[in-house]
């Protein structure tokens, strides 16, 4: 599952989607209009996330709104996660250079 989450990931409009998704549920014809591709488009990538499980769907009268369901969210989280104290520790490193750089 996290395999399908990461691939979701892989494109930025998913991403893009996503975020726009985390301040609320919205239709296609909404999330459409906040990008640069066509409805058909949009309607794609909802397909994709929807079959990860990262977005689900609801009918409200003539329109489907969507809504992010961050829980597949976790999976890769936990797998980076042993990576957070790589970057952490080269954060560190970069921060003294900076500091005795300064000083």
């Amino acid at each position: 599952m996290a395999h399908d989450v990461f691939s979701a990931l892989a494109n930025p409009i998913r991403r893009d989607i996503l975020s726009e998704l985390a301040s609320g549920s919205k239709s296609v014809n909404e999330l459409a209009g906040r990008f640069e591709i066509g409805r058909p488009a949009v309607s794609e990538h909802l397909q994709v996330l929807r079959a990860t499980g990262l977005v689900t769907a609801e009918q409200a009268g003539q329109q489907r709104l969507y809504h992010l369901q961050a829980e597949p969210l976790a999976a890769a989280v936990d797998w980076l996660a042993p990576f957070e104290k790589f970057w952490n520790a080269r954060l560190r490193a970069l921060r003294d250079v900076l500091d005795e750089e300064d000083q």
